[in-house]
């Protein structure tokens, strides 16, 4: 279970601050629900702590397991599905698991591929989705500025 302060990421959502843990009535049943203030754009959301497993809620990586992102970053890019539908599910898959390996993988993927032969509407947005999550968790593991951060990821996948 986690407590009030602890560092989190919220699959597809980012990085955030569990702020406060209320109760809260679901279906006439009080239940304990994290609210936890999210880094990405300051909105808050709320998650029955029941169910923070389930929906993928975890601890922010410490800068150690981050540095492996940058390995991945810096790498070669993996054989894609020529058709955008069929890497579109498969990417969206591996963010979904919330784990930060498949995370920095498909960015790398998509901007690999944008560079080359470009990406369809939903393909970029899900990069910059993806980017942005990225950025946040490792903002509030460094305390390191969103931009930095940003300047530093995107450098790192051009070398």
């Amino acid at each position: 279970m986690f407590e009030i302060g602890n560092k989190v990421v919220y699959p597809m959502h980012g990085a955030g601050v569990i702020i406060e843990i209320e109760q809260q009535e679901y279906l006439g049943k009080e239940c304990p629900y994290y609210v936890i203030r999210l880094l990405n754009n300051e909105m808050q959301v709320m998650l029955p702590v029941e169910k923070a497993d389930q929906l993928g809620l975890r601890c922010v990586n410490g800068m150690e397991r981050l540095k492996d992102v940058y390995v991945v970053l810096a790498g070669c890019a993996r054989v894609l599905p020529e058709n955008w539908n069929h890497r579109y599910r498969s990417n969206m898959e591996k963010l979904k698991t919330g784990r930060i390996q498949d995370m920095a993988e498909v960015i790398k993927d998509l901007y690999l591929r944008d560079r080359e032969k470009g990406l369809s509407t939903g393909e970029k947005k899900m990069l910059e989705n993806a980017l942005e999550i990225l950025i946040s968790e490792i903002s509030l593991s460094s305390e390191m500025d969103r931009a930095d951060v940003r300047r530093e990821l995107l450098s790192c996948m051009q070398e």
